[in-house]
């Protein structure tokens, strides 16, 4: 048994990772990393038996612009073990590892477990850490501007990592140096989210569900308010998949996501602890 990463450039090893990832999650990153968004903030250190990837944890770094000072934090996810494999402590030893490595390099850890490893993460200092969703009741007589950008090509896609990388959101927290995670969804399950403002040269990664605005991201520094208005008379709720930085005039609820638990560790979640806010939902790994 020994642990490896950085691995990606490794034909082998890639594959045999996808083959794990696909029976365990459903999910292949294959085409993610074919066209180029698999950058070194995606990690995977895996237990590789006799050539196969049998366990892993991945590392995301996943710096943070909170309240306009950059926090280095840390996402673990894509934790997966073999069915034939587990009840050998391969994802203690992978968890142990990645701390020696990271743990004093960052300001904070955290990650998103399903109900039936609860128990599992506080074994490592993880504590359970509530997330507030804001949203509010709109009304507006104006028609819709807000065009769709197709993220069809990879034209499109480098095109929309460029913005990314380069434009600042209109959000509390948000993630910076990572537009490969981003387009992890934006180039294969939300191909059809991106949408822009002309009026207040605004990129909004947004979702619509009858009458209701599920806005994933605001990239620039249009008004939130005016990204909702843009999207047309329709719109009767709007609902933020991000912390706005002015909360004034929304509705606060503790998040609550079937089989979704955010567990934290570290400096910057001790400081925050009474501050109300979420990670991006599209920003999960």
């Amino acid at each position: 048994m020994q642990i490896l990463y950085g691995y990606r450039e490794n034909e082998e090893l890639r594959r045999s990772f996808n083959e794990l990832a696909t029976k365990v999650f459903g999910l292949n990153f294959e085409g993610w990393y074919q066209n180029g968004f698999w950058k070194d903030n995606y990690n995977p250190y895996s237990v590789v038996e006799d050539g196969k990837v049998v366990a892993n944890v991945s590392v995301n770094t996943c710096d943070m612009n909170y309240d306009g000072t950059v926090k280095h934090l840390l996402q673990l996810g894509t934790v997966m073990t073999d069915p034939d494999f587990r009840g050998k402590g391969y994802s203690r030893k992978i968890m142990e590892r990645i701390f020696d490595d990271f743990e004093e390099k960052v300001d904070g850890i955290y990650l998103f477990a399903n109900d039936s490893v609860v128990d599992f993460y506080p074994k490592f200092g993880f504590e359970e850490r509530k997330e507030y969703q804001f949203s509010k009741t709109v009304s507006t007589g104006s028609d819709r501007t807000a065009k769709l950008v197709p993220m069809l090509s990879k034209e499109d896609w480098d095109k929309m990592s460029r913005i990314l990388n380069d434009t600042e959101q209109n959000s509390k927290m948000y993630m910076v140096g990572n537009s490969g995670l981003y387009m992890f969804y934006l180039s294969q399950f939300m191909q059809e989210n991106t949408f822009y403002i002309a009026e207040c040269d605004t990129y909004a990664i947004a979702e619509i569900e009858d009458d209701t605005l599920i806005l994933h991201a605001v990239i620039g520094n249009g008004d939130i308010d005016d990204v909702i208005t843009a999207f047309g008379k329709d719109i009767k709720k709007a609902v933020l998949s991000f912390t706005p930085k002015d909360t004034k005039g929304y509705d606060k609820n503790v998040l609550i996501e079937e089989d979704t638990h955010l567990f934290v560790k570290g400096k910057f979640f001790d400081e925050t602890k009474q501050d109300e806010y979420m990670f991006q939902a599209i920003t999960h790994a």
